[in-house]
């Protein structure tokens, strides 16, 4: 049975759908979220140094930039549903399995386990909306609300983080798991079937490379602070990487059913896209980096306190999103409002250049916060909008995979120049690297001017 389409209106099934698909986007977010709040803790505990701690997000960062390309199309590939059912599976019992670690080594691999897993899941949720909802108002509607649940999820795991943290940070694993089960539960019960693609075989040789190739590239990403960017060993995995993606493109050249459709490439939207979401995701990690470091060591601020301080920024998308985000697209089309969307973040970064031990909250901070919660919501859903709008429907899962694979590599790029920027010359040199991140996105997106 293939997904129904939702024409003219979100009816009450449609809106089931959106729900549990919402919950999925939701749990990535909280997942994110919760752990980072709970970082000084966990290291505590387990007397993890300061570089080893780092994995615990960067695990998570490497499983999923590393498999978000094959999730996405192992979801058009091998249905949808099944992608998602069982990623939400893995999911569950990896951050059970990382709640009840007593060592370094064994949460970080659950950790890689669990961003394995959202590699399968984000694009499978992605594709089954853009398939399921007619393209146009409707289907920017549920786009608009799916991504705004995930600024919600973000939202609140910083302040749930950091209230579960003062009990253990323990509950900030086990608490993703209630939700992970809740929504598989949704999800065996309305999400349609979607058989594998008929007649289609499912390119391993291209899987292998491409894997391998996000796997090293996001890897030397994340090590490149501590290994020096001009090391022997950072430029030997950029060069190996570059020829892992040689092979891949000449054996997608000549694979029967190649795994990435490279003519999919030469849409300048989607490539506008994808840069797009490079820009917005590492602009912000990279000043979330920044800003988290400054209110715990500098200002002393605790892990609550922190997320409390940050959340406007998620609330921001939450409210305005689902209700301004579509209708802005309508009028104006998606690149256009994502443009302006990183306007606004350039405004914010620009504004964290002042901050300094005696920046005021409410005069410095706060509207930064706004600006950028404003900057997500106008770019993060006209983005997604934006890719699913330049594919076919049989490469829905594709264009998701893409475009979030560009919102996993974005952040490690930026991380990784903030981290060696700020070791090299502290917090405050490293301050407009996320500004120059976000005027290369402008710059990327500025070919919108000219389309209606």
């Amino acid at each position: 049975m293939t997904i129904s389409a939702v024409h003219d209106r979100l009816t009450a099934r449609a809106r089931v759908l959106l729900l549990v698909l919402c919950g999925a986007m939701f749990l990535d977010a909280l997942d994110v979220s919760m752990k980072g709040v709970a970082l000084p803790s966990i290291g505590a505990e387990l007397g993890l140094s300061t570089g080893s701690l780092q994995w615990v997000v960067s695990g998570y960062v490497l499983g999923f930039g590393g498999f978000l390309l094959l999730g996405g199309r192992a979801a058009d590939l091998l249905g949808r549903r099944r992608m998602l059912v069982g990623a939400l599976v893995v999911f569950a019992v990896a951050t059970a399995l990382g709640g009840f670690a007593t060592n370094g080594p064994l949460l970080v691999a659950a950790r890689f386990v669990t961003g394995v897993s959202a590699a399968f899941s984000a694009p499978a949720g992605f594709s089954i909306i853009t398939t399921s909802f007619t393209e146009g108002p409707v289907r920017n509607k549920a786009l608009s609300i799916y991504t705004a649940t995930g600024a919600t999820g973000f939202s609140l795991g910083l302040v749930a983080g950091g209230l579960l943290t003062e009990i253990s940070w323990r509950w900030v694993f086990h608490a993703p798991v209630l939700v992970a089960l809740a929504t598989l539960a949704g999800a065996l019960a309305v999400v349609p079937r979607s058989p594998a693609a008929p007649g289609r075989g499912f390119d391993v040789a291209g899987s292998a490379t491409v894997t391998s190739a996000m796997l090293l590239l996001v890897f030397t990403l994340v090590q490149a602070p501590d290994a020096g960017w001009a090391s022997l060993r950072t430029l030997g995995s950029l060069v190996a990487v570059a020829a892992l993606l040689t092979v891949f493109v000449a054996i997608e050249r000549r694979a029967a059913s190649p795994l990435v459709r490279l003519g999919v490439l030469r849409s300048g939207a989607l490539v506008r896209a994808n840069v797009g979401a490079m820009s917005l995701l590492g602009g912000w990690v990279g000043a979330l980096f920044l800003v988290t470091l400054y209110l715990q060591d500098v200002r002393g601020w605790s892990a609550l306190e922190t997320g409390l301080a940050v959340c406007p920024s998620g609330l921001v998308v939450a409210v305005l999103a689902p209700r301004i985000a579509a209708p802005l697209v309508g009028r104006f089309g998606s690149g256009r409002v994502a443009l302006a969307g990183l306007a606004s973040s350039v405004a914010a970064y620009a504004l964290l250049l002042f901050l300094d031990a005696s920046s005021g909250y409410w005069t410095l901070m706060l509207p930064a916060f706004l600006l950028v919660g404003l900057a997500f919501t106008l770019t993060y859903g006209p983005l997604t909008m934006a890719a699913a709008d330049s594919v076919p429907a049989a490469d829905q899962g594709l264009a998701g995979g893409l475009v979030n694979t560009a919102f996993q590599v974005g952040p490690a790029l930026a991380l990784g120049v903030v981290s060696a920027v700020a070791a090299a010359g502290g917090l405050r040199a490293a301050l407009p690297v996320p500004l120059v991140v976000a005027v290369l996105g402008v710059a990327a997106l500025l070919p919108s001017l000219r389309r209606a």
